[in-house]
């Protein structure tokens, strides 16, 4: 899985941060780094990240590499 962060859009409300404190940090006060191809395991955490997100930022789509890989 491939996650993306719109830093643009990111208000560093931080609740990514409680949902998926393994994947989300701020380093700082509004620096956000964040775990952009974590393992399929953690779905639940990065998903509940997405919906916790109030403004959006945080999409998350399949890793194509496998797909390659499989060709």
């Amino acid at each position: 899985m491939k996650v993306v962060v719109d830093l643009n859009r990111c208000q560093a409300y931080a609740q990514c941060l409680y949902a998926a404190p393994g994947h989300f940090a701020l380093h700082g006060r509004e620096a956000l780094v964040y775990d952009p191809s974590p393992n399929e395991s953690a779905r639940a955490e990065i998903e509940r990240a997405v919906h916790a997100c109030p403004v959006r930022a945080i999409t998350v789509s399949p890793d194509d590499t496998s797909a390659g890989e499989a060709a």
